[in-house]
């Protein structure tokens, strides 16, 4: 299966701080991706000073890609699909995530109860 991280779970998972439900994900079967939007996300929120985005963007990325994530690039496709959302979740980043998830008929793993009730395949941990 194909699934898309959302970035909170990214984090976690950088730091050793999965929750049991999202670890049989990541398994050697599964395909793991995260987005630019992630990326972008925690520099933004931590140029913010965010306490939850303390994570020094560069060494995220390269932990990521060294670890084997799939990056899914960004696409006009993908920012035209957001405008199909409900406004269930106001979150631009959130948003984007969830129209690279229904766009390319990947699960979002995420732990964000709003995206749950969004039309995509959501996976709530």
């Amino acid at each position: 299966m194909k699934y898309l991280l959302d970035t909170h779970i990214l984090i976690w998972a950088a730091n050793s701080s999965l929750p049991k439900a999202a670890k049989n994900y990541f398994s050697e079967e599964n395909e793991l991706f995260f987005s630019p939007i992630s990326i972008w996300e925690i520099v933004i929120k931590r140029s913010l000073n965010r306490d939850d985005f303390q994570i020094d963007p560069d060494a995220f990325y390269s932990g990521l890609r060294h670890a084997g994530y799939k990056e899914l690039a960004v696409t006009s496709r993908h920012a035209l699909g957001v405008q199909a959302l409900s406004q269930l979740h106001k979150d631009p980043f959130d948003r984007m995530l969830l129209s690279q998830a229904i766009s390319e008929r990947m699960d979002l793993i995420t732990a964000d109860e709003q995206l749950a009730t969004s039309p995509a395949r959501v996976i709530l941990i």
